[in-house]
């Protein structure tokens, strides 16, 4: 897929992560997550993000990375795009990023640094020093400690011509507005909050258009139903899916440090997937929390 082509299909409907699975010694298990990705195919999603970070990026070594891109390739048979996580410093994220171009992703999405914060001139040198060392598109995602302000991102569109989405996870609306007032159709916008469904409203209103939703993992029929009656203006079906599902899971997922990925991985295992545990730092549910979202799903199945 060439840069436009993915441009383009990042923009056309709902995006999703897919958690990474493990088999019992915590090795990736690469049949049980090609039935998965297969699954998701199968639903409306136009963009599919492997070992992205509800896959566990921050867990992974990198020589796990193609791996698991090249299951996702093969299990989404062409249906959908496949887009790789990349991060950590400068070099690691190069060696990353050529590694899933040549596993057959058609584009990255450039998580944040590691550890430290960064200057906004050493911010762009790291985001076109990555985009410049491939030939596939890339999304520079804000959060935490990467936050790229309006003046950098127009300075990176000019320098890095496959540089062609941009992802915020930082909730400053104000900041988010600029940005898409400012680079117009020159990126494609996706919103990247937590159980992002909770924020799709104000990013809507903000210019973004799509975003990743991480529940399509286990729950993808209700994921693609909120998003249509998002897009469609159909207000009453989006509160009433917020309040009898998405805060329920919320409050579930605020329990503990780690479960907007855990609990997401505990929905897969739930709907027949051996998806297998999270990996340390983070932790499972515990049996009585999985009993809770059981109970959530069994309800809301689509």
């Amino acid at each position: 897929m060439d840069v436009t082509a993915l441009k383009k299909s990042l923009g056309a409907g709902l995006l999703s992560f897919p958690v990474t699975h493990f088999d019992a010694d915590g090795q990736f298990n690469a049949e049980s997550y090609r039935r998965h990705v297969e699954w998701l195919s199968g639903y409306e999603a136009t963009t599919l993000f492997a070992a992205g970070g509800t896959g566990e990026f921050f867990s992974l070594q990198p020589s796990e990375i193609p791996g698991i891109v090249a299951a996702a390739k093969e299990a989404a048979a062409g249906r959908t795009a496949i887009v790789s996580g990349c991060g950590y410093g400068t070099e690691m994220a190069i060696e990353i990023a050529r590694a899933a171009e040549k596993a057959g992703a058609d584009g990255i999405l450039l998580l944040p640094h590691y550890l430290i914060d960064a200057p906004q001139e050493g911010l762009f040198e790291h985001v076109r020093r990555v985009c410049q060392s491939i030939g596939i598109g890339v999304m520079v995602y804000n959060r935490d400690n990467s936050i790229i302000l309006p003046e950098t991102l127009a300075r990176l569109c000019e320098a890095c011509p496959n540089l062609v989405g941009f992802k915020d996870g930082s909730g400053d609306i104000g900041l988010v507005r600029q940005i898409s007032a400012t680079m117009g159709d020159r990126l494609t916008y996706l919103g990247g909050m937590p159980t992002a469904e909770l924020f799709a409203e104000a990013y809507l209103a903000a210019g973004f258009t799509t975003y990743s939703s991480a529940v399509f993992n286990f729950v993808p029929g209700l994921a693609v139903e909120f998003y249509k009656s998002l897009r469609g203006g159909d207000r009453a079906n989006c509160e009433r899916i917020l309040k009898d599902f998405f805060y329920p899971f919320m409050e579930l997922r605020s329990r503990r440090k780690g479960y907007a990925v855990a609990a997401i991985k505990a929905g897969v295992r739930l709907q027949g997937f051996d998806a297998g545990p999270v990996r340390s730092p983070l932790c499972d549910l515990t049996p009585d929390e999985e009993a809770v979202l059981a109970k959530l799903i069994g309800s809301h199945k689509r």
